[in-house]
C-alpha cells in the first residue's frame, strides 16, 4: 500500500471519527422527566403548580366576606349554580370554582378533585375546623356526586352540625346548616387551604 492510499485512509477514519463525535455532541437529548402530578379526572392540571404559587394570603375574615358576596351578586339574589357557566368575575358557578372565589385562586378556579389532591389545601381533623377551612367530598369520578363547603363555624356545642357556605345545584349560593363529614362515613372529610393565614 502506498503512502498516499495509507494517508486517504487515515484521514478518511479520522474525518469518520469527527463526524460521530460531532453527532452525538449535537444529537437531541431526551426531554427531562417532568414531575407528575396527582390529577385523578383533573383537566390541564399542569396550571395548578404556577396557581398555587400565585394563591395570595388571605385571612380567614377574607375568605368569609368573599364567600358573602354571591349571596347577593345576582342583582340582589344568589349566583345561580352551574357547572358549565362563568359568574361575572371569571369564577365557575360550581361549588368548587365558589370555593376558589373565596379564597382568591387563579379563575375559573382548580375543580373538587384538584383543591383535595393538588396541593391548595391539607387534610385536617373535624375537631380542628375554623371560619374558612373547607369540607369536601372528592371520591367519585362524577361531578354529581362531589362537593365542596366552606365551615362558617359550628352550629351546636357538640360539634355534630355546622354553620356554611355553599354553591348548590338547583339553589346557587347559600349559607346553610350541614353535618357533612361529623359521622366520619359519607365520604366528606376536613381540608385546610395552605394560602389562609391565622
Amino acid at each position: 500500500m502506498s503512502k498516499n492510499t495509507t494517508r486517504r485512509w487515515g484521514m478518511a477514519a479520522l474525518t469518520a471519527v469527527v463526524c460521530i463525535g460531532s453527532t452525538a455532541l449535537t444529537a437531541p437529548s431526551a426531554p427531562a422527566a417532568q414531575p407528575t402530578l396527582r390529577t385523578a379526572t383533573v383537566s390541564s392540571a399542569s396550571q395548578y403548580p404556577e396557581a398555587l404559587r400565585a394563591a395570595p394570603r388571605i385571612s380567614r375574615a377574607e375568605v368569609l366576606a368573599r364567600a358573602k358576596t354571591w349571596l347577593t351578586a345576582n342583582n340582589g339574589r344568589p349566583v345561580p349554580y352551574s357547572q358549565n357557566k362563568y359568574w361575572k368575575d371569571g369564577y365557575r358557578q360550581d361549588c368548587s370554582g365558589y370555593v376558589s372565589m373565596a379564597l382568591g385562586l387563579a379563575k375559573p378556579g382548580p375543580n373538587t378533585v384538584a383543591l383535595k389532591n393538588n396541593g391548595f389545601t391539607r387534610r385536617i381533623a373535624m375537631s380542628q375546623l375554623a371560619p374558612g377551612d373547607l369540607v369536601i367530598k372528592a371520591n367519585s369520578s362524577s361531578a354529581d356526586n362531589r362537593h365542596v363547603v366552606i365551615f362558617d363555624g359550628w352550629a351546636d356545642s357538640a360539634h355534630t352540625v355546622y354553620k356554611s357556605y355553599e354553591q348548590a345545584g338547583g339553589v346557587g349560593t347559600r349559607w346553610k346548616q350541614h353535618s357533612y363529614g361529623v359521622n366520619g362515613r359519607d365520604g366528606y372529610h376536613a381540608y385546610r387551604p395552605v394560602n389562609i393565614v391565622g
